[in-house]
């Protein structure tokens, strides 16, 4: 199989990127306009691979989009190009609006043209009918759940309450209008929060970790009560090979780590972790790393719990998190106390 990856060099994407070409043996086009959340370092190993293709291409430059369609053929698309970082989609929503609302729309339609050229003979009637287009989406969209109700499903009304989650709650909705209009052969995966090696180190895990070494102080929003379910990355990439392989064209799945924790309780964990793993560990550090909370004041809009209801993906596709709460995150720590230890 040979897919086009958008966004290959982002966290998610460029662990993807590695699973479906050193595990699953497939063909991938990475296609990635190398934003300030790019790393592609993190794939510069396979660069000589025959089964690895970059390109440097902005998902909303529709002329490079079907220049990369009619060059690599490709069987299928995963499409994670985004911007991500709810922070900055309020200090400057604009960027968001253009890569995750026009970025996608473009690459629906280079995919949908493509797939009629399929259709109509140039690539056969078994590479059309073989093509997907898988769409990878946040639990965002669906709003903030009280802390006694029940978790998201896929019918779960969209509430979006960020531009972020606004700007993948339209380009969710493109997506399915390009599949209930023009019969594009869709998938969608809303997940929850990722975690685990490589992550941009704005994100909440990274952040912690690099305070810690830093023996500098960690910000906690409000009173740190916020609830996120937490997802590793790799588990999350297992998954959506699971649908783009086994998913049902035009179902949404989504994908959780059955991983709920309070912010302030996650931190606390990754503390612990730290005074047993870190640098400082057996010599007695001035004081636990946990000594380094401190609270700031709340973000605007800022959702107060997530739960994903994987009961979907788990009975319809057979797919299930393989790392839990304690696993994923001391495998995340030691990671990235390696990658300090290396300088």
């Amino acid at each position: 199989m040979k897919i086009l990856v958008t966004g290959g060099c982002g966290f998610i994407g460029s662990h993807l990127v590695r699973l479906l070409v050193e595990a699953r043996g497939c063909e991938v086009v990475n296609l990635d306009k190398l934003g300030y959340a790019a790393n592609p370092e993190s794939l510069q190993d396979l660069s000589g691979h025959p089964g690895y293709r970059f390109e440097a291409v902005d998902i909303c430059d529709a002329d490079a989009l079907s220049a990369s369609f009619l060059r690599h053929q490709p069987d299928a698309v995963m499409h994670l190009a985004a911007e991500t970082h709810v922070d900055r989609s309020i200090d400057d929503p604009g960027v968001f609006i253009q890569t995750n609302i026009t970025g996608t729309y473009q690459l629906l339609e280079a995919s949908l043209q493509y797939w009629r050229s399929l259709k109509a003979g140039g690539g056969g009637s078994g590479q059309a009918e073989g093509f997907r287009f898988l769409h990878v989406s946040t639990d965002e969209v669906y709003g903030s759940l009280s802390l006694d109700e029940p978790a998201f499903t896929e019918s779960s009304p969209y509430d979006p309450h960020s531009p972020y989650a606004a700007s993948k709650a339209a380009a969710d909705h493109l997506v399915r209008s390009w599949h209930e209009t023009y019969a594009l052969p869709v998938l969608l995966t809303n997940c929850s929060n990722n975690y685990g090696p490589g992550q941009f180190p704005e994100k909440l895990i990274p952040l912690v970790l690099s305070k810690c070494l830093r023996w500098e102080p960690i910000p906690i929003y409000g009173q740190g009560k916020n609830i996120r379910d937490w997802l590793y990355v790799g588990d999350h990439c297992e998954a959506l090979y699971t649908v783009l392989t086994k998913g049902r064209v035009g179902e949404t799945y989504n994908i959780g780590g059955n991983n709920e924790w309070r912010n302030i309780d996650l931190v606390r964990h990754l503390c612990g972790l730290m005074d047993e793993l870190g640098p400082g560990a057996g010599l007695g550090p001035p004081a636990s790393y946990e000594s380094l909370i401190h609270f700031v004041a709340d973000r605007p809009g800022h959702d107060l719990r997530y739960a994903m209801d994987t009961t979907k993906i788990r009975e319809e596709l057979g797919w299930e998190p393989t790392q839990d709460a304690g696993s994923g995150l001391r495998k995340t720590v030691e990671w990235y106390l390696e990658q300090w230890l290396n300088g």
